[in-house]
């Protein structure tokens, strides 16, 4: 195995991969460490798990509303992404509960940014999987988010923003576009207080920074949003400023089970 990973995988060295099987982190496919010197099988599944040297550690915790034998559903803290890219791995929502329960069939279902708090469904196991994400797909799931932004008072409420969302420039941000509409948010006023409102947020569809981007198109950019309406490096980890969006309700019919399921966020906005 440890010929095949050399040769499968040249830009790491072969005394990287030495040290990945001498710490236990080559696994079999029921997650045991398998040696460095176990014959080669043609179709054998093996995992190992990205590493990032000196991982920051993200000093939030998350909580688990609700599990079942099929279904999990976790409360984000703000700043914790959902699943491993770029500088987080071991410090993301995914790797957690991974290491918390020790299920590896654990995936979830859908995604939020990691600078929003909030709700994520989880599949437990794989058997189960397709029924939820079918939910997702089939758009038979109620999201409900809130937010804190400028007052809009030339705006009617309920208001509809219904736009072109295609990728933007940095690589890491979106932006409207002219065209056919690909996104849909229906926004209403929960409350009203001076120059801050708070919002509530249902999304139709689900691209990438969609409620962020939507807010700050109509003027009124989500209270401490680090990308728009321009991006802002000294808010985007600063702990004492949180993005103010939360993930803040589910509802929608268990496809397993047939039982309405509504689950609300434990955490609060600053407000």
């Amino acid at each position: 195995m440890l010929d095949c990973l050399c040769d499968s995988f040249p830009a790491i060295t072969r005394e990287c991969w030495l040290n990945r099987f001498e710490r236990g982190l080559i696994l079999d496919n029921s997650q045991s460490p398998i040696a460095h010197d176990l014959p080669h099988q043609t179709g054998l599944r093996i995992y190992y798990f990205r590493e990032i040297a000196n991982e920051k550690p993200i000093p939030v915790q998350e909580s688990i509303l609700y599990m079942d034998e099929h279904l999990l559903i976790a409360d984000k803290p703000h700043f914790l992404p959902v699943t491993p890219a770029g500088d987080y791995v071991s410090q993301t929502l995914l790797a957690r509960l991974v290491a918390r329960l020790n299920n590896f069939e654990l995936q979830p279902l859908h995604r939020i940014d990691r600078h929003t708090a909030g709700l994520v469904m989880f599949s437990v196991q794989k058997k189960s999987r397709a029924a939820y994400q079918a939910l997702f797909r089939d758009r038979k799931i109620e999201k409900r988010y809130e937010a804190i932004a400028p007052a809009l008072p030339q705006i009617a409420f309920p208001h509809i923003r219904a736009t072109r969302i295609e990728r933007g420039e940095p690589f890491f941000l979106s932006q409207e576009t002219a065209g056919t509409a690909n996104s849909q948010t229906i926004i209403d006023v929960i409350e009203r207080r001076a120059d801050l409102w708070k919002y509530a947020l249902n999304p139709v569809t689900g691209k990438k920074h969609q409620l962020r981007l939507h807010m700050s198109a109509l003027g009124a950019p989500i209270y401490n949003d680090a990308f728009y309406p321009s991006v802002n490096d000294d808010v985007a980890d600063d702990y004492q400023k949180p993005l103010q969006l939360l993930a803040s309700e589910l509802t929608f019919v268990d496809p397993v089970s047939g039982v309405k399921r509504h689950f609300k966020s434990e955490q609060r906005l600053l407000w």
